[in-house]
């Protein structure tokens, strides 16, 4: 078990931002730097967090590669193709994106026409051009599930994959971007258990939040950080644990360095229980 935070701390170098995240007992880290950053800077950071012993669990791409825009798009799909290569140069885990959406402006928003056969079909072919474009000798790519956005769930996830049908096609898991109705929040246990069974095999990284229900209607669910909702996080690491004893767990989406240490001290304490 490889715990990170995606925050990359406030600091003034390479080495002091490996030794920062080395000091809170992180073992996996996201990229610091994009594609845009100096070759040298890139290779710093690389050589500081293989140093360290600090697995690169993602990198992200993180832009709508179907935006109805053609300008939006095409600058997409070509940070896309840098930013793998670069995962690939720098020996990471994976690279990570949302499938992307033509229904809207909102680049990982939730529209109609996600759920269409056309966008499905889309999806696919566009993984497999990328896989194709760039050759990776390393690392996978991969999409982040959504709650109303292609895979919403491990069987969508799991048919993706045999459709896309390339060995660097992996699944990254965030777990809880897949409970997004009251069957999967009420027996989330169950779900995790379906989830690794089917996708077990195939997760490079995992992102590592809570999630609570508002207790107003209609229904609805608030992402939080750990421990302030009702997710079971002791049973996710556990079963990210069985699945790669190795597995980076990487807590995001917190706003301050302060609520990420206080997050993943919570995480050790749970880790410590559960034998981690």
């Amino acid at each position: 078990m490889r715990i990170g935070i995606s925050s990359p701390l406030k600091h003034e170098s390479p080495a002091e931002w490996a030794e920062k995240m080395t000091a809170l007992g992180c073992r996996s880290v996201v990229f610091p730097v994009d594609h845009t950053a100096g070759d040298s800077e890139i290779a710093d950071y690389a050589d500081q967090a293989k140093k360290h012993d600090l697995v690169i669990a993602e990198v992200g791409i993180w832009r709508n590669v179907f935006a109805t825009d053609r300008a939006e798009r095409e600058e997409a799909r070509k940070r896309a193709v840098l930013q793998f290569r670069m995962a690939d140069e720098i020996g990471a885990d994976c690279v990570v994106n949302v499938a992307g959406t033509s229904g809207g402006p909102i680049w990982d928003g939730g529209y109609r026409e996600n759920y269409s056969e056309e966008s499905w079909n889309a999806i696919v072919l566009y993984i497999q051009e990328l896989i194709d474009e760039v050759k990776p000798k390393h690392t996978t790519y991969s999409i982040e599930a959504m709650p109303w956005m292609y895979p919403t769930g491990p069987d969508e996830y799991l048919k993706m994959m045999r459709e896309v049908d390339r060995e660097a096609f992996s699944c990254h898991l965030d777990v809880i971007n897949m409970i997004n109705c009251p069957e999967r929040y009420f027996f989330s246990e169950a779900f995790l258990e379906e989830t690794f069974e089917k996708l077990g095999a195939y997760v490079r990284s995992c992102h590592l939040k809570d999630i609570r229900l508002r207790d107003e209607l209609t229904f609805q669910l608030e992402e939080v950080a750990c421990g302030q909702g009702t997710f079971n996080i002791g049973k996710y690491m556990s079963l990210a644990h069985r699945a790669d004893p190795d597995m980076p767990m990487i807590i995001e989406h917190l706003t301050t360095d302060e609520e990420y240490e206080q997050s993943l001290a919570y995480v050790k304490k749970i880790m410590a229980e559960n034998g981690l």
